[in-house]
């Protein structure tokens, strides 16, 4: 092979390198959304803020694929698709999520729907955090984490992203996470199912708001994110709850930084914080 020939290979090779870690990154993008899988992000410019349409979870590469939140890859369009909450039934459709990502199957919530939760209590290794959820708003969502937490599916589980002060938010419900500052696939890891957006009409994401992470519409699944400061999000991300205690172990948190931070300033917290255990509790 002649010098020329040799550099013609060496430059096609390195193209090659290039084209895979750009696949990989834009997978890994779409997976990573934090309020979402295909979430929108917080970004600054000339002084404002605006929002764009990424919401990614974990360390994602681009800075719109970053601060938002997400949690499984975009569903297919193929397939059955989850319906709404049914007024007259009292009954949300649930599906498979088919997408292909990890998951820890538990199976499937009851169609039938249980309206008595108003409160969720997670259990951390850090002291508790108490949130106010609305099963009357959010009956679909309220449902799924009732049905996740009698499996103990939160258990051991670790809030894989920490935001920054653009996006001030920690990101959990991934079971599969390892919260360490590595892992590529942090923020990849649902249920196996998804089911409707709910609650977008006026939302906003201010201090103490828990909302679901996504991937698209109605690609919701495990993953939420905690509000700890105020965010200019647009209304993508189903706002179930309020934590009405605990949210100075997020501040604490917080103040501690990230891991190892990405492009956006967000990533896995030094402090880990290790959900031990989900109730749901409301009136009888």
């Amino acid at each position: 092979m002649s010098g020329k020939e040799r550099q013609k290979q060496l430059a096609r090779e390195h193209y090659e390198r290039q084209m895979q870690r750009r696949v990989e990154r834009e997978t890994k993008t779409k997976r990573n959304a934090i309020i979402g899988t295909s979430v929108a992000v917080v970004v600054v410019v000339g002084g404002v803020i605006a929002a764009t349409t990424l919401l990614g979870s974990s360390d994602t590469t681009a800075t719109t694929a970053a601060a938002s939140p997400a949690a499984s890859p975009a569903a297919s369009d193929a397939g059955a698709q989850p319906a709404a909450f049914d007024p007259a039934g009292g009954t949300c459709g649930y599906v498979a999520d088919t997408a292909g990502g990890p998951s820890k199957d538990v199976g499937m919530p009851p169609a039938k729907v249980d309206t008595t939760p108003n409160k969720m209590t997670l259990k951390t290794n850090r002291g508790d955090i108490v949130i106010q959820v609305s099963a009357e708003k959010t009956p679909c969502t309220v449902n799924s984490f009732a049905f996740l937490a009698k499996k103990k599916y939160f258990d051991g589980s670790k809030c894989h992203r920490l935001g920054s002060a653009q996006f001030p938010m920690l990101q959990c419900g991934d079971p599969l996470a390892k919260a360490d500052g590595k892992s590529q696939t942090d923020g990849q890891g649902g249920p196996g199912y998804r089911f409707v957006n709910e609650n977008l009409e006026g939302a906003k994401y201010t201090r103490g708001v828990v909302a679901m992470a996504n991937s698209g519409a109605d690609t919701n699944g495990s993953q939420f994110f905690i509000v700890f400061g105020d965010t200019q999000l647009p209304p993508n991300y189903t706002p179930f709850g309020t934590v009405t205690k605990g949210l100075e172990i997020i501040d604490k948190v917080n103040k501690a930084g990230v891991i190892t931070p990405g492009p956006d300033g967000t990533g896995a917290p030094k402090e880990t914080v290790q959900i031990e255990d989900v109730t749901m509790s409301g009136k009888s």
